[in-house]
């Protein structure tokens, strides 16, 4: 039988942890997780890390194998994502992998385009200009030298513009110019399945998620990490809207609506993001229709 890595894809909130928890049980195998933030060990709560209960004595790779200060990209996921299949597929004919970061599961299913060598010292001040001047400086140097990557780019996460700017600086040619979409062949079978549901119930998990969040002491969490708060890990959703409350620029009912407000368009944008990934089986988060679809995909 060939192995088979199955993809519990899609948007914040939908529910992929359960699924994902009782696939692997069935398969009794192990699960790889595809969040780009979940791998931190520092962070918990503001990235809706399982649990240990919730993980149900299940293994798990790429959750708190890295800390905020290291530096995490997509092709490091890559390595990291083949190196754990290919440790399970030892002994299981199935590996899960489960996220909403759909750069990372595209590597894994397809590789990376190699990129050109960056110069240590232009690197360096590009950082050093982004932590003086903030985002929206990457935003506009992205703007004039790469309109393409701001057009269609994650104009949000500091780390990815960040590299397309110091690519299109030391080459002259936007990042896209080196994605030559040529997919890598895996020794391995995959079946991506993303998650969904109608919007309007999806705003509403979001929205009580965000809520227990908050009841479970997301406030400390994001206290305890403001003296780190320009790395990049911390650019993210739940924190960044807390540290502006902390700098009292906004109050804390405010601070918990934008969070909401960015975790909804956050999901709307990983919808947008997983809905034109070729390949991808669509369903809904219930375990007995996701189990029907890999059943009739494993007998095609």
């Amino acid at each position: 039988m060939q192995k088979t890595c199955i993809i519990i894809a899609g948007p914040t909130a939908v529910g992929k942890t359960a699924i994902a928890v009782e696939i692997a049980k069935h398969f009794s195998t192990h699960i790889i997780s595809a969040d780009s933030r979940q791998c931190y060990r520092e962070l918990s709560i503001g990235v809706a890390k399982p649990t240990i209960a919730e993980q149900q004595g299940i293994p798990h790779y790429f959750i708190d194998s890295h800390s905020i200060h290291d530096n995490v990209n997509v092709a490091d996921f890559e390595a990291y994502a083949l190196q754990s299949a290919s440790s399970i597929f030892k002994e299981h004919d199935f590996a899960v992998m489960v996220g909403g970061t759909g750069l990372y599961i595209r590597a894994f299913c397809q590789g990376m385009d190699a990129m050109p060598a960056i110069p240590a010292d232009l690197r360096a001040a590009i950082i050093a200009s982004y932590e003086a001047k903030g985002v929206g400086w990457l935003q506009a140097q992205l703007l004039q030298m790469d309109p393409v990557y701001a057009a269609e780019g994650e104009m949000e996460n500091p780390q990815r513009m960040m590299r397309a700017l110091e690519i299109v600086q030391v080459t002259g040619q936007p990042i896209s110019h080196f994605q030559t979409g040529q997919k890598k062949k895996r020794d391995f079978a995959i079946i991506p399945i993303c998650l969904q549901l109608p919007r309007e119930d999806l705003y509403e998990r979001i929205n009580n998620r965000v809520d227990m969040m908050m009841e479970a002491g997301l406030e400390a969490e994001a206290r305890h990490l403001l003296p780190w708060r320009n790395l990049n890990a911390l650019q993210t959703v739940g924190y960044k809207e807390l540290f502006d409350y902390f700098d009292g620029t906004i109050s804390l009912e405010r601070a918990v609506e934008l969070i909401k407000q960015n975790s909804r368009h956050y999901a709307k944008r990983q919808m947008t993001w997983f809905n034109r990934e070729a390949g991808m089986r669509t369903c809904e988060p219930k375990i007995e229709d996701v189990m029907k679809l890999l059943q009739e995909v494993l007998l095609d």
